[in-house]
């Protein structure tokens, strides 16, 4: 496989044609190599229009939806970042070259390893990587960069929890697939104040739910 070929090929046919023309965030994509985060065995698939099956039932985002993230969050050098869902800490590293600091969460050990691994073999230095569930927002020991200028949540919500909606600094963002199958809305939640909050929200997509995050109660009283 010509992998200069097969990346070109990722960002003309799949992530253009997704609205995404921000020529940095184009840039970053050829910059950090998606490949060196793809599991050996799929690594063949690192540029296909699909998620990459990880450890545990999880899995890759596609590479449009990466990308789009990145655009919609515009993210500025001082800004510290949440991540909720390391995977195998592609994200993260998109993350890091864009931001000051980046906190990474993973529920699974082995997946936590594996995304550690990773940027380490990449020579990334500004993330660090949590063993958490921040489903319902996140209460870790390491809460220094608290709130967070951005919040990234890799991977769908039923419902935004408060506690997460409250990590995230005034005049800072989230990103957040929010919504069951089959009709979830990917949405840029602004805080606007300490009680304020605004959405926007940015296309339908379905994408696997966080392990343990509320759900709304169907019951009518």
């Amino acid at each position: 496989m010509n992998i200069e070929k097969a990346r070109f090929l990722m960002i003309e046919q799949q992530i253009r044609p997704w609205d995404v023309l921000d020529t940095d965030v184009l840039e970053l994509l050829v910059i950090v190599k998606r490949e060196a985060f793809v599991p050996l065995a799929y690594r063949a698939l690192a540029f296909a229009d699909s998620e990459i099956p990880l450890s545990h039932g999880e899995s890759m985002l596609t590479p449009k939806l990466e990308a789009r993230i990145l655009q919609e969050l515009a993210i500025k050098k001082h800004e510290n970042v949440l991540e909720i869902g390391a995977g195998s800490g592609y994200m993260a590293a998109l993350l890091a070259y864009k931001a000051r600091h980046v906190t990474t969460v993973e529920i699974e050990p082995e997946l936590k390893a594996l995304a550690e691994k990773n940027l380490a073999d990449y020579g990334v230095s500004n993330v660090d990587v949590v063993l958490g569930d921040a489903a319902q927002g996140f209460n870790g020991a390491n809460q220094a960069n608290s709130p967070y200028d951005v919040i990234v949540v890799s991977g769908s919500l039923p419902v935004v929890p408060e506690a997460l909606l409250a990590q995230i600094k005034v005049g800072g963002r989230m990103f957040v697939i929010a919504g069951n199958a089959p009709a979830m809305t990917a949405q840029i939640i602004t805080r606007t104040s300490d009680i304020g909050y605004s959405t926007v929200n940015l296309f339908e997509t379905i994408v696997k739910p966080l392990r343990n995050a509320v759900t709304p109660s169907h019951f009518k009283f």
